[in-house]
C-alpha cells in the first residue's frame, strides 16, 4: 500500500532512542527489557502533558495524514503482524490478543516483553502515536497462566455486592498493568433472558437492575478518573445492545422487541456505564428486529452517542463488520455502513491490508466523510491521552510480580463464597462437620479447568490443569480436620454406607459463545447421572455442588439430593466453595436468574407468570427459621413503587419506577399513580399511561403484569418540567 509521508517537525530525543531500541529488538521475547525512558521534553503541543487533552488531540490531528488517521481506526490481532514492521508501516492504532492468542512461555513477564516490543515499534513512527492493546480479561487476566481467575459474571451477580465487583475490577486492572495491556474488553453488561444462550454466564443476571448495579466494574478498571494512576485500564461496556435477548437464545441471533422493550430491559446497564465514564463500547454481533447492531445508526449514533452522551469510542466485535453482508471477505460497502453507523475502530482482525485499502477507497469516494474519520480519531486519541500512554507507553514492571498474588486470590476467594447459592438443605445437612467421613465424586471435583469455565487460558476453555489454583477437592481437604477422612473417586466407585455424606461436584464442562448454546436440552450429562446413581445406591446422603454457567434442568434428580449448592463457575479459588460447605461462612448468594422446572420453559424470567423450580432471588442460609405457615393466605394486592430519577437536564428529566410485589400471592396486574407537579410526560416505555387532572397513572403491559411474591418490574419515562421525587401509590390485582 502506498503511504503519504508525515510532516517532519523536530522530534523529541525519546523517539530517536525508541527507534534505536526497535532496531535492537529481534523478537517478542528476550532478556531483561531496557529501563523506562526518561520523560520526553515537550517539543510539540500534543507532547505537552500540561495542556488540556482536547488541545493535545486537536494539535495531533492537525499533523496526521489520512494514512495516520485510518490506521488509528484499525485494530488487528498481534499474531497477524507479518512482518511485525507492518505495525509502523500502516500506522496501526490498536492491537489485540484474541481468545486463543498467547505468548511462549505463557507468563506475565513474557506478556510484558511482548507488549513493550510492539509499543516500541509504534513509537518509532514519525508522530510516535502509541498503540492501545486490548484483551478479553473477562474474569481475571484470563489469558495469562498463573493469573487470578475470578468467578464468571453470573456468580458475581449472585453476590449482589457491587462494591466487591469494583474491587475485583481494580485487581484485574493491576494484573493487566503488570503485562502492559491497557484495554479490557469487559464488563459484559448483557441482560441474559434465555438460559440456552451460550454466553449466559457472562451476564450478571436476567433483570436490568442487576447488571446495572454491577457496572461498578468499570470504575474498578478505570479508577475514579481514567489514567489517574499507572494501573488504570480502559473498560469496555459490551455487547451493545440486546445480545442477551435473542429469540431462542441463539448466539449472534435476532432480538425481537419493540424499542420501548429494548430500552427498558437492555439499555439501563449501558446508561450506567456511560454515567461512570466508560471509555469504550463494543457492539453486539446480534441484530435488533433484523438489523445488525454494527449497521444500526439509530442505536449507535443517535441513542448511544447522542441521547446517552457517550464520549468514548465504539469498537466492533471480532470480524463483525465482515459479517454484515453475510459473505466472507470485507467489502467497501460493509465498512462504510459500519463506520457511518458510528463504529470508530474496527476489530479487523487479520486482513488489515485489504481493510485499509477499502477504507481509504470509501473515504476518497466520499462515502465516508472526513468529518466522520476525524470524529473517530478524536474519540480514540482522547482515550489514549487520558490513559497517559504518551507519557507512560511501556509496562510498569512494579505490577508484574502482582499477577496471581495472594492478595488478589484472597479477593477471588471472598467472591467465590459470596456467590454460592444454597438452593436446598433438607434436614440441615449443611454445613458439614469438619471431622465427618466424606466421599467426594464428580468430574468437576478436582478440575481447575471445569470450575473456571470458558475464556480461561484459551477461548473455549478446557478441562484439566489449565492454570494454577485450588480445586474444590483441594479446598475440602484443606478445610477438614484430617484429610484422610476424605475419599475421592471421580465416578463414585468404592462408596459404601460408612460415609457421613457424599459430595458430588457435577455440571458443565467449559465452553464459550457458539459452542455453548444448548437448544436441545439442558440436563446433566450421562457421566454425571451415572456418578449420582452410584452415590444414591449407597444410601449415603448426597450433597450436590453444581458447577455450571447457568441454571440446569435438574428437577427430576433433585428429590434424590439432600442439599444443592449452585457454585456457578468459581474460578481458581475453589476453597471459597469449601468455606461455605463447612460453615466457615454462611451462604448469602441469591439467584441472579430464574431456575427452570424444565428446559421446555425456556425462556423463563421473573414476572413472566411461569412457575419456576426456584424463583429469581432465591437463596437459603444456615440457621434460618423456616416459615411457620408455608401456605399463608395470599395478599395479592400488596405492592410498592419506587421512583428514581435517572438523568435530568434543563427543562426535563428521565425517571424509572420499580414496582415490587410485597404480598404473599402472585399479581396478575398493577398500576402506579402520582401527581405530576406541573410536569408533562413526553415518552414512556414498559407501561401504559393515562393522565387526568394533573395525575399520571401507569398500568402494566402484557409482558410485565404478572409478578410472583417478591418479584419486580420497572417502567421508565421522560418528562418536561421540574424534577422531583413524587409520592407514588401502587395497586395490584
Amino acid at each position: 500500500m502506498s503511504q503519504s509521508p508525515a510532516p517532519a517537525p523536530s522530534r523529541p530525543a525519546i523517539v530517536a532512542a525508541l527507534c534505536a531500541a526497535t532496531l535492537a529488538v529481534t523478537g517478542l521475547t528476550g532478556a531483561a527489557p531496557p529501563a523506562e525512558p526518561a520523560p520526553r521534553a515537550a517539543a510539540l503541543p500534543y507532547q505537552d502533558s500540561s495542556l488540556p487533552v482536547a488541545d493535545r488531540v486537536g494539535d495531533l490531528l492537525s499533523r496526521m495524514t489520512l494514512d495516520d488517521k485510518l490506521g488509528q481506526m484499525t485494530q488487528i490481532e498481534k499474531d497477524s503482524l507479518v512482518p511485525r514492521s507492518d505495525l509502523a508501516t500502516h500506522r496501526i492504532g490498536s492491537v489485540l490478543s484474541g481468545g486463543d492468542s498467547t505468548v511462549s512461555p505463557n507468563n506475565a513477564q513474557t506478556w510484558a516483553d511482548t507488549y513493550d516490543s510492539l509499543q516500541r515499534t509504534a513509537l518509532g513512527t514519525p508522530l510516535g502515536i502509541p498503540v492501545i492493546y486490548g484483551i478479553d480479561a473477562v474474569h481475571g487476566h484470563n489469558a495469562v497462566r498463573g493469573a487470578t481467575i475470578f468467578p464468571h459474571n453470573i456468580g458475581l451477580g449472585a453476590t449482589r455486592d457491587p462494591a466487591l465487583v469494583q474491587r475485583i475490577g481494580r485487581a484485574v486492572a493491576e494484573e493487566m498493568a503488570g503485562t502492559g495491556i491497557d484495554w479490557d474488553f469487559a464488563p459484559c453488561l448483557c441482560v441474559a433472558r434465555d438460559d440456552r444462550w451460550g454466553r449466559a454466564y457472562e451476564s450478571f443476571g436476567e433483570k436490568p437492575e442487576l447488571p446495572t448495579s454491577m457496572a461498578t466494574f468499570v470504575t474498578g478498571l478505570q479508577g475514579p478518573t481514567l489514567g489517574a494512576d499507572p494501573a488504570s485500564v480502559l473498560a469496555t461496556a459490551k455487547h451493545y445492545i440486546g445480545d442477551g435477548g435473542t429469540t431462542g437464545g441463539v448466539d449472534q441471533g435476532n432480538t425481537q422487541l419493540t424499542e420501548a422493550e429494548l430500552r427498558a430491559v437492555h439499555l439501563p446497564p449501558f446508561q450506567e456505564a456511560v454515567r461512570r465514564g466508560v471509555g469504550s463500547v463494543m457492539l453486539s454481533y446480534s441484530s435488533w428486529n433484523g438489523i445488525r447492531s454494527h449497521a444500526h445508526k439509530h442505536l449507535v449514533t443517535d441513542v448511544l452517542k447522542g441521547e446517552l452522551g457517550f464520549t468514548g469510542f465504539v469498537v466492533s466485535d471480532w470480524a463483525a463488520v465482515d459479517q454484515l453482508d453475510g459473505q466472507s471477505g470485507f467489502t467497501g460497502a460493509e465498512i462504510a455502513t459500519a463506520v457511518n453507523a458510528g463504529v470508530d475502530m474496527v476489530m479487523v482482525p487479520y486482513d488489515y491490508k485489504r481493510f485499509l485499502t477499502l477504507l481509504r477507497g470509501e473515504v476518497s469516494a466520499g462515502r465516508i466523510s472526513q468529518a466522520r474519520v476525524d470524529d473517530a480519531n478524536r474519540r480514540i486519541l482522547t482515550k489514549k491521552f487520558q490513559l497517559g500512554l504518551f507519557e507512560r507507553p511501556l509496562t510498569d514492571r512494579s505490577y508484574t510480580s502482582g499477577v496471581g498474588s495472594a492478595a488478589h486470590r484472597a479477593i477471588a476467594r471472598e467472591a467465590v463464597r459470596e456467590s454460592q447459592v444454597l438452593l436446598k438443605n433438607d434436614g440441615g445437612i449443611l454445613p458439614l462437620a469438619k471431622g465427618a467421613k466424606l466421599f467426594v465424586a464428580g468430574k468437576s471435583a478436582d478440575d481447575i479447568g471445569n470450575q473456571s469455565g470458558g475464556w480461561t487460558v484459551g477461548w473455549q476453555g478446557r478441562s484439566g490443569p489449565v492454570t494454577e489454583g485450588t480445586t474444590i477437592l483441594q479446598g475440602i481437604r484443606a478445610a477438614v480436620t484430617d484429610p484422610a477422612t476424605v475419599t475421592h473417586d471421580r465416578y463414585g466407585n468404592g462408596i459404601d454406607g460408612s460415609y457421613t455424606a457424599a459430595v458430588a461436584v457435577v455440571g458443565e464442562t467449559p465452553y464459550a459463545e457458539g459452542r455453548g448454546d444448548r437448544p436441545n436440552g439442558m440436563g446433566l450429562d450421562q457421566e454425571d447421572l451415572s456418578t449420582l446413581a452410584r452415590l444414591k445406591a449407597s444410601g449415603v446422603p448426597v450433597v450436590v455442588v453444581l458447577v455450571s454457567g447457568r441454571p440446569l434442568d435438574i428437577a427430576a434428580q433433585l428429590p434424590d439430593w439432600k442439599a444443592l449448592l449452585a457454585a456457578w463457575l468459581p474460578g481458581t479459588e475453589g476453597n471459597g466453595v469449601s468455606d461455605v460447605l463447612f460453615g466457615d461462612h454462611a451462604p448469602t448468594g441469591k439467584l441472579p436468574m430464574t431456575w427452570m422446572r424444565s428446559a421446555s420453559q425456556q425462556p423463563i424470567n421473573d414476572g413472566d407468570g411461569k412457575s419456576p423450580l426456584f424463583p429469581y432471588g432465591h437463596g437459603l442460609t444456615y440457621g434460618a427459621t423456616p416459615d411457620p405457615d408455608p401456605d399463608p393466605e395470599p395478599t395479592p394486592s400488596a405492592c410498592t413503587a419506587q421512583f428514581r430519577t435517572i438523568a435530568s437536564w434543563s427543562g426535563g428529566y428521565q425517571a424509572e419506577v420499580t414496582v415490587k410485589n410485597t404480598g404473599t400471592g402472585p399479581l396478575t396486574g398493577w398500576n402506579v399513580a402520582w401527581d405530576l407537579g406541573g410536569s408533562t410526560v413526553s415518552s414512556l416505555w414498559n407501561g401504559s399511561l393515562t393522565v387526568s387532572a394533573g395525575r399520571a397513572t401507569v398500568r402494566n403491559t402484557a409482558h410485565n403484569g404478572a409478578l410472583s411474591p417478591g418479584a419486580t418490574a420497572a417502567f421508565g419515562f421522560t418528562a418536561n418540567g421540574p424534577t422531583g421525587t413524587p409520592a407514588t401509590q401502587c395497586a395490584g390485582s
